[in-house]
């Protein structure tokens, strides 16, 4: 038996709509409408259902609207068409009655080749329905087009319970390129999904490749829990690195000279009168020594004497050297103890000595007339200026030129050790006359540079060229050293864990910018994914001089956040406390994958984030299972609950609950050998090993 198509919508109404709001639309349920299950939409359906979809008949379509509550109401007697009911008293009857949340439209796009309707979800509604008009259950057809409506679909997440087990799939142009927060508890299955976005994006990628060759991607996962080590193993050329390498994990290198001014004046704590600028000019020392192959004693002559000139320059425009009391003693004392050197050598040509003569011999003539019982330590400006015309006369001698005396980028990434940065953070204290304050601050660099637990990461890095490290890191051309860089900051010293992620996501910022600067505006597709992003992405005052490197930390990000679509960057958060993170990273994410929310301040943020009208979806947050998800935001044309397709076990970020019956019970034995786990915490076999080698050089 077969129904008109009148017949047949009349077969799926449900209801008449009581209310109407730009934000919500109630409706009164019909007496005659399925209360548990709906069998007229071609497969048996639970109905009615919390985030369920509805149809209501419009000008261009139908307008679909969410299921936000569902209640029952005391209410007349309703009177049935056909049936002799309005001779009744109208005695209380309970009647059901649901409320809508719109959602958009739901248009018709004629039949596919196979005569089977074709129907595409818009978000928006342009018209709004009237008091009284039908509302209808969605067909299986219809039900999914809601679902899988949208452009550009080429990744497959999982299914929508709520929609007869659609697939759910998303362009990531759209997830990645305008940044991605996974948010959930613990246990909620958040690693698992971030590891499958990864994998089903690549997977996905190599079916549009050419035969045989691998996607040209490029995935950076920031592990700070050791998670990842292992996930990707199945994939081709999978990188990773840590603190500890083995046979299938490298050695990862954080160069000192990849610190940037900010980096260094964080880490070291600089302040900001005195310690930060004198830091700030033994950066752009050490940097401008790098330039040169080998660093002859005529290039170290030009760089000294460039730095005296810049500060006569200063001291004289200052008025010091004829100032009062104490500033002409300070500047007589300084040059002394420059006199010290301007020492000459061999390899230096006879203009270079006669040049350096003549400088050495002005400081003397101040020295004795300034070495009576009774000396007054004043200078006049004659005296001042002539000094200066000596020492440019050197400088130029030696090969210098006024552009030597253009600001020096403090930032430049030029190799350097960190022994030279500490010999130039003394020798500019020296000439700037600030020795006595910035001990506190050569400590702390000392201290970084004996840190054995830092010399693996940092120091021993003499064969790490900035081309080689972005090539690691980011990715080789066309990929072919593979597509996923696992970087596992579990064994970083909490001290320096925040510095080191800065920099690799710095890094990684501005080698995009200047790969689009140098090829025409072209971009190069990279995500980095912030695993913990509560800890290296939280929130801090913004009104402290001095920040620290979990600030540093922050303000990167926060750039990335910002600016990386630009380049090509783009970003995806996994945090379990999103209510710590920065709102300025959260404000940037336009895609949201919202797992289990327990804590109430966590979801009253989530609630704040979101703009849709979603109270009802949202209020399932605390009872989600695991697996389960919210995709809601500019990757999806609609909020919807996501069941995440499964990974299978060897492919899942181990984070696991510990197994504390199996332990008990002996089903899965512990063995604890405590003296081992005290020799690597003390770092006694390090320690023995470095005795041994200084005994070899002592024989």
């Amino acid at each position: 038996m077969s129904y008109s198509p009148l017949a047949y919508a009349d077969s799926l109404r449900i209801g008449s709509i009581d209310f109407v709001s730009p934000d919500e639309i109630k409706v009164l349920l019909d007496i005659e409408a399925p209360d548990s299950v709906a069998l007229n939409t071609g497969t048996p359906r639970p109905f009615p259902r919390i985030n369920g979809y509805i149809l209501i008949p419009s000008d261009n379509g139908y307008l679909v609207g969410q299921v936000e509550w569902i209640t029952v109401e005391r209410s007349q007697y309703p009177k049935r068409k056909g049936m002799q009911d309005f001779g009744l008293v109208d005695l209380p009857y309970p009647l059901r009655k649901m409320s809508l949340n719109p959602l958009g439209t739901l248009q018709y796009d004629g039949k596919d080749q196979d005569g089977d309707e074709r129907y595409t979800f818009k978000r928006g509604v342009e018209s709004f329905p009237s008091v009284g008009d039908a509302v209808l259950l969605p067909t299986q057809k219809q039900l999914r087009s809601i679902v899988e409506s949208g452009e550009n679909r080429r990744v497959k997440i999982g299914n929508s319970p709520l929609a007869a087990n659609a697939e759910v799939k998303i362009d990531p142009d759209r997830l990645f390129g305008r940044h991605l927060a996974v948010l959930g508890n613990t246990g909620s299955g958040k690693s698992c999904s971030v590891a499958g976005l990864i994998r089903w994006s690549l997977e996905a990628a190599k079916k549009e490749c050419e035969q045989g060759k691998e996607p040209n991607a490029r995935f950076i996962v920031l592990d700070p829990n050791g998670e990842y080590a292992n996930t990707f193993r199945d994939l081709s050329k999978v990188r990773v690195f840590a603190v500890e390498p083995n046979e299938a994990i490298e050695q990862l290198q954080v160069p000192l000279w990849f610190w940037n001014s900010a980096e260094w004046s964080a880490f070291t704590q600089a302040s900001a009168k005195t310690q930060r600028p004198t830091l700030i000019q033994a950066l752009r020392s050490v940097r401008d020594g790098s330039v040169e192959a080998s660093v002859t004693p005529s290039h170290e002559m030009r760089r000294f004497l460039r730095t005296l000139v810049s500060v006569i320059q200063i001291e004289r425009n200052a008025g010091r050297p004829w100032a009062s009391f104490p500033h002409p003693k300070n500047f007589f004392e300084k040059i002394l103890r420059w006199q010290e050197g301007l020492e000459s050598d061999a390899t230096f040509s006879n203009e270079e000595m006669t040049s350096l003569e003549a400088l050495s011999e002005k400081i003397s003539a101040f020295r004795a007339a300034r070495g009576g019982q009774w000396p007054t330590y004043d200078f006049t400006k004659l005296e001042i200026d002539e000094f200066l015309t000596l020492a440019q006369t050197a400088h130029v001698a030696f090969g210098g030129g006024d552009t030597d005396f253009l600001p020096i980028d403090a930032d430049v990434p030029r190799e350097f050790t960190g022994d030279q940065l500490l010999l130039s953070v003394e020798a500019n204290a020296e000439l700037l006359n600030v020795s006595e304050y910035v001990d506190t601050m050569l400590m702390r660099i000392r201290t970084i540079l004996s840190d054995s637990r830092m010399k693996s990461v940092t120091g021993d890095t003499k064969d790490v060229t900035l081309d080689g490290w972005l090539a690691e890191y980011i990715g080789d051309n066309q990929a072919s050293n593979g597509t996923v860089t696992v970087i596992d900051l579990s064994l970083v010293p909490a001290e320096a864990v925040h510095l080191i992620t800065a920099v690799i996501a710095r890094m990684t910022l501005e080698a995009l910018q200047r790969y689009r600067k140098l090829n025409h505006g072209k971009t190069l597709p990279t995500v980095l994914v912030m695993e913990e992003a509560h800890t290296f992405i939280k929130r801090y005052r913004d009104d402290s001089d001095n920040h620290d490197t979990a600030s540093i930390c922050c303000q990167v990000f926060e750039k990335i956040a910002r600016e990386g679509r630009k380049f090509g960057l783009g970003l995806v958060l996994s945090s379990q406390r999103p209510s710590e993170l920065s709102p300025t990273v959260l404000s940037q994410c336009n895609s949201f994958l919202l797992h289990r929310i327990s804590n109430d301040r966590d979801q009253e943020l989530v609630h704040k984030l979101v703009p849709d009208n979603l109270h009802g979806l949202l209020r399932d947050l605390p009872s989600l299972p695991s697996r389960n998800a919210i995709l809601l935001g500019w990757a999806s044309e609609l909020p919807i609950l996501v069941q995440m397709n499964a990974l299978p076990e060897n492919q899942r970020p181990k984070s696991d609950d510990p197994d504390f019956w199996d332990v008990w019970s002996n089903q899965s034995p512990r063995e604890v050998q405590w003296k081992t786990i005290t020799d690597d915490w003390q770092q006694i076999a390090l320690q023995q090993e470095t005795d041994e080698s200084g005994e070899k050089k002592g024989e």
